[in-house]
């Protein structure tokens, strides 16, 4: 008689499992902030000409609130990736949640710059937390052969987030022109609070899907020895009765180990992979993500008079190419399994560095040509960053560091990368003035080459491996 050997820990039996009810659900908990993290990157790009007017805001002072919410996204990322470690993915949720509702409300009723900048540093730190709760969540509670997957999948809603700004300020800035076709000063006045607002009531909306539903990830309890809590968290989780023991799932199966480590020799070089590409990424993504429809204007639009009219096309020409982000997290969730996440990321810095350059010889083309190209450079760069490095680094960071570590290792990737969005907000548009469009843009496609040669060089594939396997990988150098 044939024994059949059943799977005994969970790993295996997480490896083995259907995608459950409570896996999608976990699933789409992850992929609700980052939406908002989307709708608010890109929302303020289009409000920004409203609030300068409003606000007389100076050319410092612009770059401050765009860089206000990026900056606190770095130290929430830095600071809450290791609480997230110590007390939990659960409790950091319900914490997550009420720091971007109270924050995005101050943002819509903001009566100056400077507390329209604070509560967009509030704001940026929710965000910045909720990048290693979410990588955290969805690496520790899928199976493997869905995991680069179902990472992205949510990652996905980054773009759609964006998409959903770029629409927003579009309908708020018609409804305007309908309503005072003589004056822009209502709208000045008035229609990036409306923006704003409507990122409140998203905010509203995933807080209360979030406290809805609240469970921890079983392997933060095996990390811990807390044994029958991850029982009880497996069995919700895989939807059938499972029992976690000291001997199906010791400890020491993965270290547990002090936030340090990540700059010791046995983790430096993966912190690195997860953290110097991701950084020179942030600087093109959101130096140009953020002020997308600002240079749209300059290079499509810049001969039309009419403050209105030139953002309404600003607004309508950042609504198509945002289309393309959304087009490439589809493909990069179509090739993150049989393509690989080391050849996807090189690729992508490379088309990135690509289009960031037909964006710089349209600076100096007839208009007709000058627009096509624009749109051209957009579209290009748009989707290898998303099918590519936008995807991946995301991805990476939630995969490559032990569970114990894991929120730590991700948290602080993801401010370094922040760092590097803090330079691009708020540098790109005092350099812009100096160097000249075309100039800034020429030096931005070279950093994305130079993000793809470290990739080359620190490049580890984690496709098709458990979480365990891939801590014992070791780099392809």
């Amino acid at each position: 008689m044939t024994t059949i050997t059943q799977p005994t820990s969970f790993e295996e039996r997480l490896n083995q499992s259907k995608i459950t009810p409570t896996m999608w659900l976990l699933w789409a908990l992850s992929a609700g902030l980052i939406a908002l993290d989307g709708f608010d990157f890109f929302i303020i790009g289009v409000a920004l000409p409203f609030l300068q007017r409003d606000f007389s805001l100076t050319a410092v002072e612009i770059a401050a609130v765009a860089v206000a919410a990026v900056s606190g996204s770095l130290l929430g990322s830095l600071t809450l990736g290791p609480v997230t470690d110590k007390i939990g993915r659960q409790v950091m949720l319900l914490v997550d949640v009420a720091i971007f509702v109270i924050a995005t409300a101050g943002t819509a009723l903001a009566w100056n710059g400077v507390s329209l900048i604070i509560f967009r540093f509030l704001v940026g730190i929710g965000i910045g937390a909720d990048y290693p709760i979410s990588v955290s969540y969805i690496t520790e509670n899928v199976p493997s052969r869905l995991r680069g997957r179902m990472v992205i999948g949510a990652f996905t809603f980054q773009a759609f987030g964006a998409f959903l700004g770029a629409i927003t300020g579009l309908f708020v800035i018609h409804i305007f022109n309908l309503l005072y076709p003589d004056s822009p000063q209502p709208a000045i006045q008035y229609a990036w609070r409306w923006m704003l607002g409507v990122g409140l009531l998203l905010a509203i909306a995933v807080g209360i899907l979030r406290l809805s539903f609240l469970l921890e990830s079983p392997r933060y309890y095996i990390a811990r020895g807390e044994y029958e809590e991850a029982s009880k968290a497996a069995s919700t989780l895989l939807d059938e009765p499972i029992n976690i023991t000291p001997e199906t799932d010791p400890p020491q199966r993965e270290p547990n180990l002090p936030y340090w480590a990540l700059f010791a020799s046995g983790y430096r070089q993966r912190t690195i992979l997860a953290s110097v590409p991701w950084f020179l990424q942030d600087i093109a993504t959101y130096g140009i993500g953020i002020f997308t429809p600002a240079i749209i204007g300059v290079l499509a639009f810049a001969r039309e008079d009419n403050f209105m009219a030139r953002e309404m096309a600003s607004a309508k020409g950042s609504a198509f190419v945002d289309l393309f982000l959304i087009a490439g997290f589809i493909m990069a969730v179509i090739l993150i399994e049989p393509v690989g996440r080391m050849k996807l990321q090189i690729i992508g810095f490379l088309g990135m560095a690509i289009g960031l350059l037909i964006l710089a010889a349209s600076n100096s083309l007839g208009d007709e040509t000058n627009i096509t190209l624009v749109f051209c450079g957009f579209l290009v760069f748009n989707l290898m960053m998303n099918a590519g490095p936008n995807s991946t680094t995301f991805l990476l960071s939630g995969e490559i560091f032990p569970t114990s570590i894991r929120a730590s290792g991700a948290g602080f990737a993801a401010a370094f990368a922040k760092a590097g969005a803090v330079v691009g907000t708020f540098a790109l548009p005092l350099l812009q003035n100096s160097l000249g469009t075309a100039t800034l843009l020429i030096v931005l496609s070279l950093l994305c080459v130079l993000a793809a040669i470290i990739t080359y060089f620190y490049r580890i594939e984690t496709g098709g491996r458990s979480l365990e396997a891939v801590d014992q990988v070791e780099f392809t150098q």
